[in-house]
């Protein structure tokens, strides 16, 4: 990626909105100036040179991208009781008005993208969208809805508009067709339910336990244990229950890898991938690398992950790849 994609860029056009001196906390949610911006917020970037666009003129729709995301996090941790939460030390009422502004600032930021009006607002009108349809996934994972049906649609409605919307918006910026928009829209579709796969195995393996196993959270990982039949279930379902515990935590999470659960989890995300492979393989792209890179990198560390707990099945998606 760009070099000159730096942080201290995204964190300049954030700090300089309208009114976002009211929380000098906000300083604290990006990385500091000499480190590049996360991968998630080049979504736009990307998507802009993937389709013959300039990369640079999409800065604003990162940083719009990054509001976005921090915002949805803020609001997240919050619903979550995330012990490690901002709004542990922002306070919750002050976390609460920072959310607000860094979706309102999104939109704002959006104006800034020196495009031709007709691509920056449909870029804007995405983003908007994404915006609404994510705080209506939040209420639907608020519910805490059972059953891997119900995973799935709350996946769709509240993680990967994100993904989804952050490819749409660069394809738009860059001038593309409706149709290969839409085609990077359903790449970042497949790309963010492969996130949220691999974040459900992190969520599932780490100790302590994660807050999933206390509160019922619809983690995949997790859910394949309590649903699925295999000879020793009803150790697991023990076993999670005092999951607070890590000696029981560490029995369970050795269950769900001999249930199965992460050769599911691992056989999920790579359909994603090879799909959204599938989904570029319609489209003449002048610098498709850009995506396949992006599909590299996040299939590259959960590779690595499976590989700590089974090396025959990290071997396999490697076949796979």
């Amino acid at each position: 990626m760009e070099s000159n994609a730096m942080a201290s860029t995204l964190r300049k056009l954030i700090l300089a909105l309208p009114g976002m001196n009211c929380w000098s906390e906000v300083e604290e949610l990006f990385p500091n100036t000499e480190e590049d911006i996360r991968l998630d917020w080049q979504l736009p970037g990307i998507a802009c040179a993937a389709v013959g666009g300039e990369y640079t003129a999409t800065f604003p729709a990162m940083a719009a991208l990054a509001c976005i995301q921090v915002s949805i996090i803020l609001v997240d941790d919050m619903l979550d009781e995330e012990p490690e939460g901002a709004h542990h030390r922002f306070g919750i009422g002050r976390t609460a008005n920072l959310a607000l502004a860094l979706q309102a600032g999104g939109a704002v930021l959006m104006e800034q993208c020196d495009v031709a009006a007709p691509n920056r607002a449909a870029a804007a009108h995405a983003l908007n969208r994404m915006a609404l349809a994510t705080a209506a996934g939040q209420e639907m994972d608020v519910q805490n809805l059972s059953g891997e049906e119900n995973y799935w649609q709350v996946v769709r409605a509240k993680s990967t508009p994100f993904y989804g919307t952050g490819l749409e918006i660069g394809a738009l910026l860059g001038g593309a067709s409706l149709q290969k928009a839409e085609v990077m829209y359903n790449v970042g579709i497949l790309f963010g339910e492969a996130i949220q796969i691999y974040d459900d195995l992190e969520d599932a393996f780490q100790s302590p336990a994660n807050s999933d196993w206390a509160q019922g959270r619809n983690n995949l990982a997790i859910l394949y244990g309590l649903t699925a039949e295999y000879p020793k279930k009803e150790a697991f379902l023990a076993y999670k229950n005092q999951a607070v515990d890590v000696t029981a935590l560490h029995k369970a999470q050795q269950l769900l890898i001999d249930s199965g659960a992460v050769s599911y989890c691992a056989f999920q995300l790579l359909q994603r991938h090879l799909a959204a492979k599938s989904y570029l393989d319609s489209v003449t792209l002048q610098q498709r690398d850009r995506v396949d890179y992006l599909l590299k990198m996040q299939l590259t560390p959960f590779v690595k992950f499976v590989r700590d707990i089974d090396t025959t099945l990290a071997d396999l998606i490697e076949q796979k790849m």
